[in-house]
């Protein structure tokens, strides 16, 4: 063990197995995780030590051999779904199965009617077939209301004909159709027998045989090729062109909006019911954020103290590369932001259980809230991850840009979250829609007790700030022990995103051009939301069964990401004044935000010797990090050795090209030097 990380782990006050147990869900969630991540890290099917140096067919047949070896697992140890689902999760580059557990399966069950249950059900449970959804098309992606592909219902057959008129209708991006899926749920547009079009619906449509696997007649679909930066290499992303394939009527996903024998169409309880699918997608990218930040976390602060450079420490030895601020300054947020997302993970996922089993029954009253939920916690934690991934790369120095520190494919692997379900610019707009919406509402309400804010949704409760009884905000903090109370940080975040959606919707847009409004406005309505949430997590800790001093450090660590978050949006406190501005005119050149900046180093200080146990927590193994600079032990330097050994170009002293191209170079120079009176 590094004498190093060996200290921390002594010196640190967190009990570090019952924080184990909170981060999961409890400790019957973490046994599982453990037992299941035992199993497949001892298992040479699922060894990672080859991978980086495997072309990108030979990393697809090495993913479908571990689908299929997971499969086997399930008979051999008699896994359940859950445990399955969760062995699938753990393989870090992504599968082609991802899909079908991520969108296929929960749609299909969610809308398809009782008779494609009935027949497709248990095949699509157990993965007699292998699914996707197919939603984005070459020419569109966000805009899903302008999708090119055509369902035509053909009365005298009662079927759907599928058809892709244009270049730009080929479905493009669709993870594991290139190769892997047999069958699909398409989104296109519904036409009826008069013509009309009444926009894109869901259709379930068999693509391969699953005799030979080979395409069915009118299909055209292939892989569109690698990703930047070499990330989901081995997910095969496919197009699908199809010329007027035709599907039986009830392959239509009917259980909402239906069409008649005779070609009339009965419209759904409410105009998105359909968009189950993609919210559930959404409520899960939280909980993955989460976890990418962990991973990042966690490598990242254990190599900076193992890494020593600089100036000499009171050990005589130099520095450890953690004890600067520039250093720790960049990783104690992207751990707080790790612990945050774990836990707004698990309440989406709950609120989105709650929706779900709601639209089941025929109930949409909370389908908005969860739209606009979604939507505003899918753009931060993806912009957040994508960033802070980087960030802690690079704070691992040179060595940070070695494939095998790990955190570079982890950002080419996540990086796509920032646009696929929805990319982040657009997805403001539908945040910022809301906003206006419920701030509207609250404005028109006269009456002080019919504005109560009891009649505001979670996403929208700090429009409270602007109700009749809370017309001046705050004052303005100006001690550090001001900006250390979570309450008051919280207090400028809500006031702060009341008065951005106040002045916009005060905006005329047509006239007053501001380009970055929608971005501004969905992160001060997102963070004032996420604020709220964290008091709760704050206040909840008393019913969570963690001894006191590990709670204190863990609610240090949730105010921390606010006191981040007030720092990022001090642009708005200022412009507002719930930050009171220095006035140079009267000599006042003090900065106003001083305290606060004292107290997120403060912050920093105090987390900073429990850092290495908040990331143990996480309960990471060596195999799941996969990182030579994040190694348990700390014995970095070893490991890199190691691995560099693997190296295909080390295996032969002289390298193959040698003789062909080095050589010939090298006496061609050799020679011109002799004419120059040069000597070897």
């Amino acid at each position: 063990m590094n004498p190093d990380l060996k200290r921390a782990r002594e010196n640190s006050v967190i009990d570090v197995t019952a924080l184990r147990d909170y981060l999961h869900d409890g400790n019957q969630h973490w046994r599982r995780h453990e037992s299941i991540a035992q199993i497949m890290s001892s298992d040479p099917v699922f060894d990672k030590s080859k991978r980086l140096f495997m072309t990108r067919t030979q990393l697809f047949e090495r993913v479908l051999s571990m689908m299929n070896h997971i499969s086997e697992l399930q008979e051999k140890h008699g896994w359940t779904d859950e445990d399955t689902r969760h062995a699938i999760g753990l393989l870090d580059d992504g599968a082609p199965i991802d899909l079908h557990l991520a969108a296929f399966e929960p749609v299909v069950t969610s809308q398809g009617s009782e008779t494609l249950l009935a027949t497709y059900g248990p095949l699509i449970q157990h993965r007699g077939i292998l699914g996707c959804y197919l939603q984005t098309e070459l020419g569109h992606g966000s805009n899903v209301s302008a999708l090119e592909t055509t369902a035509t219902f053909i009365p005298e057959t009662q079927e759907f004909e599928i058809n892709s008129p244009t270049l730009t209708s080929t479905k493009w991006w669709v993870g594991s159709l290139g190769k892997t899926a047999t069958h699909g749920v398409v989104q296109a547009k519904l036409i009826l027998p008069s013509g009309k079009d009444v926009g894109p619906h869901l259709f379930f449509v068999q693509l391969r045989s699953l005799d030979d696997h080979t395409l069915l007649p009118g299909r055209n679909i292939g892989d569109i090729g690698p990703k930047a930066m070499g990330g989901w290499a081995n997910q095969d992303h496919g197009f699908a062109q199809f010329d007027h394939v035709r599907v039986p009527k009830e392959h239509m996903l009917s259980k909402f909006a239906q069409v008649t024998p005779e070609g009339k169409y009965v419209q759904p309880p409410h105009a998105k019911m359909s968009y189950g699918g993609m919210l559930y997608i959404r409520s899960q990218m939280v909980t993955t954020a989460g976890w990418v930040l962990a991973k990042a976390a966690t490598i990242s602060i254990r190599y900076a103290h193992v890494r020593r450079q600089g100036s000499k420490s009171a050990d005589g030895l130099e520095k450890q590369v953690i004890s600067y601020q520039s250093v720790h300054y960049r990783l104690v947020p992207i751990l707080a932001r790790a612990y945050v997302f774990l836990q707004l993970g698990r309440q989406l996922s709950k609120s989105f259980a709650s929706t779900s089993a709601k639209l089941a029954a025929g109930d949409t009253s909370t389908l908005a809230e969860m739209h606009a939920t979604t939507s505003g916690l899918k753009v931060l934690s993806t912009t957040i991850t994508t960033r802070d991934v980087e960030v802690a790369r690079r704070s691992m120095g040179g060595h940070g840009f070695s494939a095998f520190s790990g955190l570079g494919s982890l950002y080419a692997q996540y990086l796509p979250a920032a646009t696929y379900e929805g990319d982040n610019f657009v997805l403001d707009h539908q945040v910022v829609r809301a906003a206006l919406k419920a701030f509207h509402r609250v404005r028109s309400s006269t009456a002080t007790a019919s504005s109560s804010p009891t009649q505001l949704s979670p996403s929208s409760a700090y429009l409270r700030c602007l109700l009749p009884s809370n017309t001046t905000p705050p004052p303005s903090p100006t001690s550090s022990s001001d900006w250390s109370d979570p309450a008051i940080l919280a207090s400028l975040l809500e006031w702060r995103a009341a008065f951005v959606v106040r002045s916009h919707a005060a905006l005329d847009l047509d006239k007053e051009l501001d380009a970055g409004a929608s971005r501004r406005v969905a992160n001060a309505v997102t963070e004032a939301f996420v604020a709220a949430q964290i008091l709760d997590m704050i206040r909840g800790l008393e019913d969570v069964k963690l001894p006191a001093a590990t709670k204190a450090v863990v609610a240090r660590l949730y105010s921390s990401y606010l006191l981040v978050a007030v720092e990022e949006g001090l642009a708005d406190l200022l412009s507002f004044g719930l930050v009171t501005p220095a006035s140079p005119a009267s000599g006042d050149f003090k900065d106003p935000a001083h305290h606060l900046r004292h107290a997120i180093a403060t912050s920093c200080l105090h987390i900073i010797p429990e850092s290495i146990a908040l990331g143990d927590a996480f309960g990471f193994s060596d195999w799941e990090l996969d990182s030579v600079l994040g190694v348990y032990d700390g014995r970095v330097y070893e490991a890199f050795w190691e691995r560099v050994q693997g190296e295909p170009l080390n295996q032969t002293e002289v390298v193959p090209g040698y003789e062909e191209y080095i050589r010939p170079m090298l006496k061609r120079g050799q020679k011109l030097a002799e004419g120059k009176g040069a000597k070897l």
